[in-house]
């Protein structure tokens, strides 16, 4: 390789948390933890039971501390040796940076942090349980850092513009079904390949161009995928 090293986007999902132990949200009867999805990641979620809201945000912030990066995380950090890489995830855990990635984008928020509910730009890093009563310097409770249903996406901008720039694409454990997230491999360039890890694939190779499909799960596709990376 070059001293240029290459653009690489690695588009993440719920699939690469599971296998560090982290539960996916949304159960096969739709419900996210025994719980109506607008219940609990909805703005009138919120103005109806914020003390429910922050009781679920909650337990899902302390079980982040009972788990850890594996495999798949790690070998993704490793690849900055090689790769100008960028991780764009729908996860809101922070595996990832624990495992050492350094430029990672959360499309959907980020459970250790949390934010005034009077201005959204006023962000804080936040591990504790967030309480009601707990306020921000304008004395407005603060919420979960996590974008809800029917709320705008702020870093899809950042996101859309490097996978326009990228030469590789990877996605990881996600079905690529959940706009506006889904709808970011369409920026790609045409002649970006495509490296889709998921045990089981719902895509199609008609569907995206130079794709490649590996169907396995992230602690063993992710290797894959970068052996043919770096002997391509």
């Amino acid at each position: 390789m070059n001293n240029t090293k290459e653009k690489l986007v690695v588009l993440t999902g719920a699939g690469i948390s599971a296998e560090s132990g982290i539960n996916t949200f949304r159960d096969a009867n739709g419900l996210w933890e025994g719980h109506d999805i607008m219940e609990v990641a909805s703005p009138l979620g919120w103005k109806n039971n914020p003390e429910l809201v922050l009781d679920f945000y909650n337990k899902r912030r302390s079980q982040l501390f009972e788990v850890k990066p594996n495999p798949a995380h790690i070998a993704l950090a490793k690849l900055e040796n090689d790769f100008d890489i960028s991780v764009i995830t729908q996860n809101v855990d922070d595996l990832h940076e624990r495992a050492g990635s350094t430029n990672v984008i959360h499309l959907h928020g980020e459970l250790l942090k949390a934010r005034s509910s009077f201005d959204e730009d006023l962000v804080y890093d936040w591990k504790k349980d967030i309480c009601l009563g707990d306020l921000c310097e304008h004395n407005s409770q603060l919420r979960p850092h996590i974008v809800w249903f029917g709320e705008a996406v702020p870093m899809m901008e950042p996101a859309i513009e490097k996978v326009t720039e990228a030469g590789i694409i990877m996605v990881i454990g996600t079905s690529m079904q959940v706009y506006p997230a889904a709808s970011l491999i369409h920026y790609k360039k045409v002649t970006a390949p495509v490296y889709f890890i998921d045990p089981k694939p719902n895509i199609s190779e008609s569907e995206i161009p130079n794709l490649e499909i590996i169907t396995d799960k992230a602690s063993t596709g992710v290797p894959k995928a970068i052996s043919l990376l770096l002997h391509k």
